[in-house]
C-alpha cells in the first residue's frame, strides 16, 4: 500500500521534510492578474531550496517559463500584496520583483532543479490546485442551482398573488351601478 502510495507522489507523514498541510500550501497560493499563482519565495521553501537559488535556476531556463506558466510581478501588485497582508513587508521579497508560478508552472522549477524533494512537493501542490478547482465547480453548480430556485421560487411568488387577487376580487366584487333597462318618461308633453 505504501508504495502505491509513494508511486503517485503520496507524501507519507513520518517523512518530515517533505510534509506540509494543504492548508499551508493553501495558504500559499494568491490570486494575481485572474490567476491563482505561488510565489517564488513560497515554492523556493517547500521544495527545500534557497529562493535565491530558484530563481537563478528560472534565469537560465527561462525558456521553460512561458507566460501562462510564470508571470513577474509589479511594484504596484507587491504594493497591493503587502497592503492585503499577503506578505509582510517588501523586505520579505528579498528587494527584488518576485516571480509567481502559475498552475501550469509550478511544476516547471522542480523540473530544473532536479531534487527529490522539489518533484514530490510539486505534484502536492499541483494536486492541491485540482482539488481547488474540484471546489470551485461544486460551488459553481450549487450556486447555478441556487439561482434556479430563486427563479422558480420568485415565479410561483407572482402566480400565488395573482391567484390571491383573483380570490379577493370574488370574495368583495367591485359594485359598479346598474344601469337601467327600459324607457324614460318625459316629464314635458310634446
Amino acid at each position: 500500500m505504501r508504495e502505491d502510495l509513494r508511486s503517485f507522489g503520496a507524501v507519507e507523514p513520518h517523512d518530515k521534510k517533505l510534509y506540509c498541510s494543504d492548508e499551508v500550501v493553501m495558504n500559499k497560493i494568491h490570486l494575481i492578474r485572474g490567476q491563482k499563482v505561488m510565489m517564488d519565495r513560497d515554492l523556493a521553501e517547500l521544495y527545500g531550496v534557497q529562493a535565491i537559488r530558484l530563481r537563478e535556476q528560472v534565469k537560465r531556463n527561462l525558456e521553460r517559463f512561458p507566460e501562462n506558466f510564470m508571470l513577474q510581478l509589479t511594484q504596484m501588485e507587491v504594493q497591493t500584496m503587502v497592503s492585503q497582508n499577503a506578505i509582510p513587508s517588501r523586505q520579505h521579497l528579498g528587494g527584488y520583483l518576485p516571480y509567481a508560478f502559475t498552475e501550469h508552472g509550478v511544476l516547471m522549477p522542480a523540473n530544473i532543479l532536479k531534487s527529490k524533494q522539489a518533484l514530490k512537493m510539486s505534484i502536492r501542490i499541483i494536486e492541491i490546485f485540482v482539488k481547488l478547482r474540484e471546489v470551485l465547480l461544486t460551488y459553481k453548480d450549487i450556486l447555478l442551482k441556487l439561482e434556479q430556485m430563486e427563479k422558480k421560487t420568485l415565479r410561483h411568488d407572482r402566480e400565488i398573488k395573482l391567484i390571491f387577487d383573483y380570490l379577493k376580487e370574488l370574495l368583495n366584487p367591485k359594485r359598479e351601478p346598474m344601469l337601467r333597462i327600459g324607457f324614460k318618461q318625459r316629464s314635458e308633453p310634446k
